[in-house]
């Protein structure tokens, strides 16, 4: 069995990049980049606005840290939360 080529490893990023971010992968980014006020706001807007439990978003939010369409859609984010989750792995 050979490796894959460049070219097909290129072929399929491209592809990854053709698909855009899902209505709900775009909602989970904007969430994360508002400020909130005290403990308890955030996982309250995530059930009411996501419909979704908390648990279940920081699961899709772990996996968008690691999409290149996150990146590119929202660059300062994503690298943010990089830093963070790089930090917390650092101490553990």
């Amino acid at each position: 069995m050979t490796a894959p080529s460049a070219d097909s490893a290129d072929s399929a990023d491209s592809a990854d990049s053709a698909v855009p971010l899902s209505d709900r992968e775009r909602a989970v980014l904007a969430l994360e980049r508002r400020s909130w006020p005290g403990p308890g706001a955030k996982e309250r807007a995530i059930r009411e606005e996501l419909g979704i439990a908390p648990v279940r978003y920081y699961q899709l939010l772990n996996a968008l840290l690691d999409d290149r369409r996150a990146l590119e859609a929202d660059p300062v984010t994503v690298n943010r939360l990089r830093r963070v989750r790089e930090a917390r792995r650092g101490r553990r």
